[in-house]
C-alpha cells in the first residue's frame, strides 16, 4: 500500500469514522485529486454517497472580482446542502498560491462573510453536537512547500510524518495518542487556574468547569493538541508569542499582549502591526476563545501553515475571538487568530503546581 492509500484509509476510517450509507462532501483543488480519487474510492468501497467541490487556480479571487451583490450574499448552494443535510465533511487544503487573495476588496469580503455567516453558525451547532463529522488535512503542494522554506520533496516527507504514515498501521498510532492525550485531558479537566510561564510570558485563567478537548487526528489531521475556552473575564497577564503567525495572507511576528480581565488592552508586533491593530477593532477580537497546548512531536519546526503549528510538540497557543462553544467557551467573532509560543524553557502550573516543564507533562 501506497501513503497516499494509507493516507485516505486513514481519513475514511479514523478520522471521519465512516460508514454505509453516509453522504460525504470532499472540499479540495484539482492539485490534491492523487488523494480525492483514494478517498473516493476508500468511501465508495464501504458504501458512502460521496460528492466532490474542487477548487481551480484562483477560483475565490475571480469570484469576487465579478461577482455581483447579490452573488456576493448568496452562499454556495453545494455547501448549505451539505452543511444542513451531509454527514460528513472533508477540507483537503491544497492550495496554488498562498497570496492569490491578499488583493481582493475588503468591502466585498465584509459583504460575503456576512452572507455566510448564517450557514457558518448552523456548521459550528452541528459539529459542536457531533450531528456532522468533519476533518481538515493537507495535501503537499509547492505554494505550502516555500511557505515552508523547504524543497516540495522535503514538505512531502513533513507532512506525511506529522500524520503519523510512515508508521505500520497509523491509525494505531493515534490511538495510541489519543489514550496518551486523555491523560492529559482528564488532570486539566480537575483544575481551575492555570498559569502559562516562560521569559516573556506570564499569562493567567480560569478554566473551572470549562471542557478540554481531546484533539487526536479526528477533526485535524494531523493533530496533537489538548485545547478549551478559558473563562473570557479572567484571563490576565502578558503573552509573548515568538512563533511567526500567517493571518489572513499576511506575516506577523514578534507579538505581545497585554491583558487585563480578559480584554487585550495594549497590544505590539515586530512585523505586521498594521494588521494587528486592524484586527482589534473587530468585535470580540480582544478576547480569547482558545488556550491550548501542542503535543505532536514528530513536527518541530514552524512553517505558517497552523494545521501544524499550533500542533508543535513543545509548545502552547491562545487564540483571539471565536470560542469553541463545545468546551464552553462563549466569546463570539468574526476571527479565530492562533498565536503560538514555545515552551521549551517555559513551565504551566495548574492551580499552583509545576505540571508541565521545558515542553513536557511531568505527570502522564
Amino acid at each position: 500500500m501506497n501513503l497516499v492509500e494509507k493516507y485516505a484509509k486513514l481519513l475514511v476510517h479514523y478520522s471521519l469514522d465512516l460508514k454505509k450509507g453516509e453522504k460525504l462532501l470532499v472540499r479540495s483543488s484539482t492539485l490534491a485529486e492523487p488523494l480525492v480519487r483514494e478517498v473516493f474510492r476508500e468511501a465508495t468501497k464501504i458504501g458512502v454517497e460521496v460528492d466532490v467541490d474542487i477548487d481551480f487556480r484562483e477560483r475565490y479571487k475571480i469570484f469576487m472580482s465579478e461577482a455581483s451583490d447579490a452573488l456576493l450574499k448568496k452562499p454556495s448552494y453545494l455547501y448549505e446542502i451539505a452543511v444542513k443535510n451531509f454527514d460528513a465533511m472533508l477540507t483537503i487544503r491544497a492550495p496554488y498560491n498562498l497570496m492569490e487573495n491578499i488583493g481582493i476588496d475588503q468591502e466585498k469580503l465584509k459583504k460575503r462573510k456576512d452572507a455566510l455567516r448564517p450557514i457558518q453558525s448552523h456548521y459550528n451547532k452541528r459539529t459542536s453536537e457531533g450531528s456532522l463529522k468533519r476533518s481538515l488535512c493537507q495535501w503537499p503542494t509547492q505554494a505550502s512547500a516555500q511557505m515552508a522554506k523547504m524543497s516540495l520533496e522535503d514538505y512531502q516527507k513533513f507532512v506525511f510524518n506529522a500524520c503519523h504514515l510512515y508508521a505500520d498501521d497509523p491509525a494505531k498510532e493515534w490511538e495510541k495518542i489519543r489514550e496518551k492525550q486523555q491523560k492529559i485531558v482528564d488532570l486539566l479537566n480537575q483544575k481551575d487556574k492555570i498559569q502559562y510561564k516562560s521569559n516573556k510570558t506570564d499569562i493567567s485563567f480560569s478554566v473551572k468547569d470549562r471542557i478540554w478537548i481531546n484533539s487526536d487526528g479526528r477533526n485535524n489531521m494531523p493533530s496533537g493538541e489538548v485545547f478549551t475556552g478559558p473563562i473570557e473575564t479572567s484571563v490576565n497577564g502578558v503573552v509573548h508569542f515568538d512563533y511567526p503567525s500567517v493571518f489572513m495572507g499576511h506575516p506577523v511576528e514578534g507579538i505581545t499582549l497585554w491583558v487585563e480581565k480578559g480584554i487585550v488592552q495594549k497590544w505590539e508586533a515586530k512585523k505586521g502591526s498594521e494588521l494587528l491593530d486592524r484586527i482589534m477593532q473587530i468585535e470580540g477580537a480582544r478576547m480569547f476563545g482558545e488556550v491550548a497546548i501542542g503535543t505532536n512531536y514528530n513536527i518541530q519546526e514552524p512553517t505558517g501553515n497552523i494545521l501544524f503549528d499550533e500542533k508543535i510538540g513543545g509548545t502552547i497557543h491562545m487564540a483571539l475571538g471565536q470560542s469553541y462553544f463545545n468546551t464552553g467557551g462563549r466569546n463570539e467573532s468574526s476571527i479565530h487568530w492562533d498565536m503560538i509560543s514555545s515552551m521549551r524553557q517555559g513551565q504551566i502550573y495548574a492551580d499552583g503546581e509545576m505540571i508541565y516543564e521545558n515542553g513536557q507533562f511531568l505527570q502522564v
